[in-house]
């Protein structure tokens, strides 16, 4: 086989991955992971449901590629490499248009905490990436005074991410809960400079 024909065919089945993940994005938001059978999902691409499992080993596997892609597109409109504080807010937001794909993540992510979940390693890799970037960003903001800096930046990090995922549950059950609006407040008095900090919290 030619150099220029197997890039081509590469290039085929990737597009026909993306393809496929766009549609189960689609599907599993509005329908629901349980739902959703696979043959639905070979249907609207317009393949044979055995064509599915040359790129996913099975339903599963298909959700945590929807999840991962959800990540990539939000850095992407971002414009940001790495997770960052002031991008959690923005996130929140995302998370309020996409109710299906928000109600997905919190099922799937509490119930992959089994190793031998096919996603467990996906949302441990996840949790341990979010972690290590909000802490690096977290650390520069200490560096230069804008973060107080009497509490190590991985806590603060894990604080955040704690905050994060509270604020989200507490949405699922009161779409009333301004999740954004919440992170912001609290990320302005967790990480101000101690003296801002305890001015900020004397006064609550």
């Amino acid at each position: 086989m030619s150099t220029s024909r197997a890039r081509g065919q590469y290039a085929k089945g990737a597009e026909r991955r993306e393809q496929i993940i766009q549609t189960a994005t689609d599907v599993f938001a509005t329908e629901g992971f349980e739902g959703t059978a696979l043959k639905r999902v070979a249907e609207l691409v317009g393949v044979k449901e055995a064509t599915l499992f040359h790129y996913f080993k099975g339903k599963q596997e298909l959700l945590t590629a929807v999840l991962a892609e959800r990540d990539r597109r939000s850095l992407t409109a971002s414009g940001q490499e790495d997770v960052g504080v002031n991008l959690m807010p923005s996130i929140a937001e995302r998370n309020v248009r996409e109710p299906g794909l928000t109600t997905l993540y919190a099922v799937a992510s509490a119930t992959a905490n089994d190793p031998g979940h096919d996603s467990h390693s996906y949302f441990k890799e996840r949790y341990e990436t979010v972690v290590r970037d909000i802490a690096a960003d977290i650390e520069r903001r200490q560096a230069s005074g804008e973060v107080r800096a009497d509490v190590e930046a991985v806590m603060l990090a894990r604080l955040t991410v704690a905050a994060f995922d509270g604020l989200q549950l507490q949405w699922l059950y009161d779409k009333s809960v301004d999740m954004a609006d919440g992170l912001r407040q609290l990320l302005d008095v967790l990480l101000a400079p101690t003296d801002r900090s305890s001015a900020q919290l004397s006064g609550l």
